[in-house]
């Protein structure tokens, strides 16, 4: 059962595992989806559609804006790092490039946002900059494979960043661009690295690398690593310029540590156990949907579809406010003046 709770001008659907946050004038109301108990369950594949569907009958009052986040597929860098910290600091793995495995992940994440229907409704796809994300990105939400035409251009050549993988096709799906914004943790760790963006456009030449003004990672530091409250500030700033996009639907594909920090932002009015479940660090290749509503815009404008009543005019004094007036006639006078 689907419990409705009205909290001021927000309405919150909490159902199976929803949350709502809020954090400086911003609503958040995420839903998590995890791929690997969806692969065994039905439902999993229409509860995220249908919260989306709702979150487009309420979109008209102009408050509210869906995304997804994903996180990428298994890295070179995630397998040696899990059995050794001291791993990150190789550059041996330098921009890491996805697995055998982390392809496998890409593929199942696939077969779920096609099942679900998500690739019908999704208009935008965000990606970070590195290797690993962009071809989490194409492997995910790109076309099907690619038949060499001169005037389409391949979302990923064949065997980008030793892939293994036949080329990309752009048709038939949303245009991906590479943002800078979305960047695991700067610094100090060369598999948060990345090259220079002529290199990744010679491997995925439909992508849109315009927004990126440097040539060369002029971020990247490497003696100096982002403190968490420089990737959550940074992650707050991506989230602002989310809100500026026309888009209705937008997917975003980032790493771990850059979706921890800036969800530790979130859900501090929550109870504990939400606030953690909120901050929990995601998996790899796992997909959440979150909606964020800017409250500050709340009562700005009118509703398209409000309606005023009382047309024609007459008297409409309601029952319980009429008892309320009955009764305070009816209290005697306490000689009080």
């Amino acid at each position: 059962m689907t419990d409705i709770v009205v909290r001021g001008t927000c309405v919150v659907l909490w159902r199976h595992e929803s949350y709502d946050v809020t954090l400086h004038g911003w609503w958040c109301r995420a839903k998590f989806v995890s791929i690997a108990p969806m692969q065994n369950s039905p439902s999993g594949h229409s509860s995220l559609p249908s919260f989306l569907a709702f979150v487009r009958n309420l979109r008209p009052c102009g408050l509210l804006k869906p995304y997804i986040q994903v996180r990428h597929g298994q890295g070179i860098h995630n397998v040696e790092g899990d059995k050794n910290y001291k791993a990150y600091l190789s550059p041996d793995y330098f921009d890491a490039h996805l697995t055998p495995l982390g392809w496998q992940q890409v593929d199942n994440l696939r077969k779920h946002v096609h099942a679900s229907g998500l690739s019908k409704t999704i208009d935008l796809v965000i990606t970070s900059p590195l290797l690993r994300t962009i071809q989490t990105a194409v492997g995910v939400f790109g076309g099907e494979g690619y038949a060499d035409k001169a005037d389409v251009l391949p979302l990923m050549v064949a065997n980008a960043g030793n892939s293994g993988r036949a080329a990309i096709s752009s048709l038939n799906c949303p245009p991906i661009i590479a943002v800078e914004h979305c960047r695991e943790h700067l610094g100090v760790h060369p598999c948060d690295k990345r090259r220079n963006i002529s290199d990744y456009q010679f491997l995925f030449p439909a992508i849109d690398f315009s927004p990126i003004e440097n040539d060369e990672d002029v971020l990247w530091k490497a003696n100096i690593r982002e403190t968490k409250e420089e990737v959550a500030a940074r992650g707050l700033k991506f989230m602002n310029w989310l809100w500026t996009r026309k888009e209705k639907e937008i997917a975003i594909v980032t790493h771990s540590g850059f979706l921890f920090h800036t969800l530790t932002l979130f859900g501090n009015d929550c109870h504990p156990l939400v606030k953690k479940e909120i901050c929990k660090h995601f998996a790899n290749c796992e997909l959440r949907s979150m909606v964020i509503v800017d409250r500050s815009m709340a009562g700005s404008d009118d509703s398209t579809t409000n309606y005023p009543g009382k047309i024609p005019s007459g008297l409409d004094l309601p029952s319980d406010v009429a008892v309320e007036k009955k009764l305070e006639k009816e209290e005697p006078d306490s000689g009080f003046t």
